[in-house]
């Protein structure tokens, strides 16, 4: 069973940060996990001085009080959280997203909690956002928490969805999904959808026949099956679907059906090209999901 033994959660002292810390602070009490508040200030870079070239000398960095800002960062944990959860805060000068990710290897997170912007989640979320790079670049489980005004879920979490494409990610994904209903005694659906082309004629595609439909779904519900385990099913009931069309569509439409309080995701790699796709299914499901996100690397 897997569990969270400290959870960093980057703020930047909007509701959309505290929103996400709420999230944050639910998992540290069921997991009795701390929890550190990251607030990283991206300074002002200015020319070197009056006559000089900007390209012929270093800039100037812009200096902070750090421990003005980890008071801030306390005063802000304290608005969301209860005394029983132990809280910290750190401050870093720099770029947000590699700040946050390096501060999970120093701190020794295994799960990152963060709040996403924008109108509908990531609908309209613009590429190289901060969110968006941790989510690529960072090790260790993410949970994206879409604004309060747009978001459906609930807490304690109810319901989860876990969708499986049978990659060694989405497998890591689903053992954490069970394992976090386990905890909460939440509900689990876990979700194939079959990609195949069902707008094409079948005579450019011989295979594609009600038959091949019935066997391959039979097929993947027995493997869904043999992924739960015999254990599991007694503290969770977890059900399965399967469903046909473009995967992320058809998981935002179980999401919003089953009115789940959390969608558990797996990522794939991160080598050159991956980094440079940005439409992925994991990645066009964080952008539009009404629930918060947890993103899972195996």
């Amino acid at each position: 069973m897997r569990r969270f033994t400290r959870i960093l959660s980057p703020v930047d002292f909007s509701g959309i940060s505290q929103h996400a810390l709420e999230h944050a602070f639910a998992f540290a009490r069921w997991y009795g996990a701390p929890v550190t508040g990251l607030f990283v200030y991206t300074p002002i870079f200015t020319a070197p001085g009056v006559g000089m070239s900007a390209y012929s000398a270093a800039p100037i960095v812009e200096q902070i009080n750090k421990a003005d800002y980890e008071t801030d960062v306390l005063a802000f944990l304290r608005l969301a959280h209860s005394e029983e959860i132990n809280v910290s805060a750190r401050v870093e000068v720099g770029q947000p997203a590699p700040e946050i990710v390096a501060a999970v290897a120093s701190l020794g997170a295994d799960l990152v909690v963060i709040g996403t912007h924008g109108t509908r989640g990531f609908e309209h979320l613009m590429l190289g956002s901060v969110a968006e790079r941790v989510l690529r670049t960072c090790p260790v489980p993410v949970l994206t928490v879409p604004p309060s005004a747009h978001a459906t879920s609930k807490l304690p979490l109810k319901h989860l969805l876990c969708p499986v494409d049978f990659s060694s990610s989405s497998k890591a994904a689903l053992e954490t999904g069970l394992s976090i209903a386990q905890e909460g005694n939440a509900e689990v659906t876990i979700l194939h959808v079959s990609d195949v082309p069902t707008d094409e004629p079948l005579t450019t595609r011989p295979i594609a026949t009600p038959e091949y439909y019935a066997e391959y779904e039979a097929e993947a519900r027995s493997r869904l099956k043999a992924l739960v385990g015999d254990g599991v099913s007694d503290s969770c009931h977890p059900t399965i679907a399967i469903r046909r069309g473009k995967p992320y569509r058809e998981i935002l439409t179980a999401a919003s059906e089953s009115r789940a309080d959390l969608i558990v995701i797996g990522v794939h790699g991160r080598n050159p090209l991956d980094l440079m796709l940005f439409g992925s299914t994991t990645n066009q499901v964080v952008r539009r999901a009404a629930c918060p996100v947890l993103t899972v690397r195996s």
